[in-house]
């Protein structure tokens, strides 16, 4: 079994999600005169590589401790790459993963948009393209996931969802008056007409419920397996009471 790591390297110069608590860490005790090195760690769990659980986006939604780890966290699943077709504020559709992989009931899909390379341990680190330009997908997305009934989901960029149609389009308003200005040029509608209110955080606000929950920032060996089935392991804490958790996530294939 040869095994592929698609894990984000974590430290303390990992950018969180935008406002939330990036890793702060320091020694709270050295081999001198305690023989032993010890840290002490503060974070937001949106850090890294990490997973969303239910509870992140629903009252009643399970803790990262209730996802089952045979049948859920691990299984068949597949890894598609859209880099070819990715670009700023870049718009993604079911028809684009299918045109390239066969996606089966309750598969795990792996979403490589490409925009890993903008991660900020690679050589063309670019926070901003990273968090705030990445591609992102509509409504019609989110009715397929739920269609395919997938167990869940990654993305090596940010978020699964349109970085416009999360908070970000009000924190920073240049950007959504350059998102505005592509979506007219190539679909002739305003980002207003293409996520309206109604449609707000969709992959995450109408997903989870239905326990449809996906990873966030995807790295490593991703691009190592490109349009391939696999088998793919999400390995968070198991953590109680967690809304969502920085995890490791390993694709494993039969050699």
């Amino acid at each position: 079994m040869k095994l592929y790591d698609l894990s984000q390297p974590i430290s303390h110069l990992t950018p969180a999600w935008p406002t939330y608590e990036p890793l702060q860490i320091k020694f709270f005790k050295r081999l001198a005169p305690n023989g032993a090195n010890g840290q002490l760690l503060t974070h937001s769990n949106h850090v890294g590589t990490h997973l969303d659980g239910p509870l992140h986006f629903c009252t009643h939604g399970k803790d990262i401790a209730s996802l089952p780890l045979n049948g859920f966290l691990y299984g068949p699943g597949v890894i598609v790459d859209l880099s070819d077709i990715a670009e700023d504020y870049g718009i993604y559709t079911s028809k684009d993963i299918e045109d390239r992989v066969e996606v089966k009931e309750g598969d795990i899909v792996i979403i490589n948009t490409g925009y890993h390379k903008y991660a900020w341990d690679q050589p063309e680190a670019d926070e901003v393209r990273y968090m705030v330009r990445h591609p992102g997908p509509m409504m019609e997305f989110a009715e397929w996931c739920e269609k395919k009934k997938l167990k869940w989901l990654g993305v090596d960029c940010g978020s699964a969802d349109h970085p416009m149609n999360t908070k970000i389009k009000d924190w920073m308003p240049k950007e959504a008056v350059k998102c505005d200005t592509y979506l007219k040029k190539k679909y002739g509608k305003s980002l207003d007409n293409m996520f309206p209110e109604d449609h707000y955080q969709l992959m995450h606000v109408r997903l989870f419920p239905q326990e449809i929950i996906h990873a966030e920032n995807i790295g490593g060996e991703v691009d190592k397996l490109l349009n391939k089935r696999t088998t793919i392991g999400c390995f968070p804490w198991r953590f109680q009471g967690g809304e969502s958790c920085i995890c490791r996530i390993v694709a494993f294939e039969e050699e």
